[in-house]
């Protein structure tokens, strides 16, 4: 299969952690795969690397055209996203903005450059990804209000492009082992030992859960579920808070 005939998914943020997972993920079930990040991947399971800050939204419609004018891009995995932890006082509306701008809009623009090549191929899958935050958690204004924002957008999505065979779905990963989250909670610390303890199953999810559950909604299988949220968060979204 040529590179033109081969269905692409577009991860966004797909350099690291999380999206790097997706990306592998989405090699092996046989799409072809372009990150678009602002950092160079730390992989190298995928086709094509854009390179493109989702803050500045002027940008990204013309990098996608350009730098996926020959694909047949197909999924679209809205996973890159930034957060500035703070009390609601002390949260600026320059950093609400910030977050919003990277995390709700820049999705937001990344789904319209894509839409006009899924109602093309008669067939979509976008998945957002959310956070088990929007339920709650202390520091996260600017974070929960984009990420609630997901949600609201991937059911009216849902609804609005149900008929060109494009679903809409998003999955709300919780307390998920990354690199990140190993360097800001060391083994053997009480305060990260406290964080696994708050989880009902008794441990922390990894990349490659989260990467499960978006490799469900992108695929054939998934063909008749649109507008939903899949919490991938081991029992903390029902648990305690």
């Amino acid at each position: 299969m040529s590179l033109a005939q081969q269905h692409h998914a577009l991860v966004t943020g797909g350099s690291s952690g999380i999206g790097a997972a997706i990306a592998r993920r989405l090699r092996e079930d046989g799409f072809g795969v372009v990150v678009l990040d602002r950092a160079e991947p730390d992989h190298a399971a995928f086709d094509r690397f854009l390179q493109v800050d989702l803050s500045n939204h002027d940008s990204i419609a013309p990098a996608l055209a350009e730098g996926c004018a020959d694909l047949k891009v197909t999924r679209l995995i809205n996973n890159a996203g930034i957060v500035e932890p703070a009390e609601v006082e002390k949260t600026s509306l320059e950093s609400l903005n910030r977050v919003l701008s990277v995390n709700l809009v820049g999705s937001i623009a990344c789904v319209q450059a894509v839409l006009p090549g899924m109602r093309k191929a008669g067939i979509g899958r976008i998945v957002n990804i959310s956070s088990r935050v929007v339920l709650g958690k202390e520091l996260r204004t600017a974070y929960a209000a984009s990420k609630a924002g997901l949600h609201g957008v991937t059911k009216t999505w849902a609804l609005e492009l149900a008929r060109h065979g494009i679903t809409v779905n998003a999955v709300g990963p919780g307390p998920i082992r990354t690199a990140l989250f190993d360097a800001a909670n060391p083994a053997g610390d009480p305060r990260t030992q406290a964080i696994v303890d708050r989880v009902p199953v008794g441990f922390m999810g990894t990349p490659d859960d989260v990467a499960d559950a978006v490799s469900f909604f992108a695929g054939d299988r998934a063909k008749f579920v649109t507008g939903q949220i899949l919490y991938v968060c081991g029992g903390m979204s029902i648990g305690s808070a």
